[in-house]
């Protein structure tokens, strides 16, 4: 899975945290748990919309506290970064694959649902292999660094 770094700062009543990954990303709340809890959210959608603009969208930094993507947005997140990397456009993914290319559009659209087999030959069609195991599951979705690394490993 991805993890990206968060940063928390208050400003008087408000705390509000940002991504050195993603200068747009910015949430605000009053409490820490109430603004982490839609950190996760914020972050997807910033990916959405880069992908939509079909810009890069970069590889996690470091940082203390980490925002982890749920599997299926990470799998989707890295299907597009190796598309960008190999320049292996839509319409060529939908070539290799032989699927019509709404199919390919809904693979890559962090809002549809897709089925781990279809992402599964997404990435082999770009030369990559799926492998999945499993780790101690974190207490939350955004947590510390060393918790962070060790369940995106």
């Amino acid at each position: 899975m991805l993890a990206y770094p968060i940063t928390l700062e208050e400003d008087g009543y408000a705390l509000i945290a940002t991504s050195p990954d993603f200068p747009e990303l910015t949430i605000v709340g009053v409490e820490r748990e109430e603004t982490l809890a839609r950190v996760v959210e914020a972050l997807e959608e910033a990916i959405a919309d880069r992908i939509h603009r079909q810009e890069d969208v970069p590889e996690p930094s470091e940082g203390d506290i980490l925002a982890i993507l749920p599997t299926l947005t990470s799998v989707k997140v890295m299907l597009y970064q190796e598309m960008r990397e190999q320049g292996i456009t839509r319409v060529e993914l939908s070539r290799r694959l032989g699927w019509h290319l709404p199919q390919v559009f809904r693979v890559l659209d962090l809002k549809t649902g897709s089925h781990m087999d279809k992402m599964d030959a997404a990435l082999g069609a770009v030369g990559k292999k799926l492998y999945v195991t499993a780790a101690e599951a974190p207490e939350s979705l955004v947590e510390s660094a060393g918790q962070g690394k060790e369940a995106a490993a």
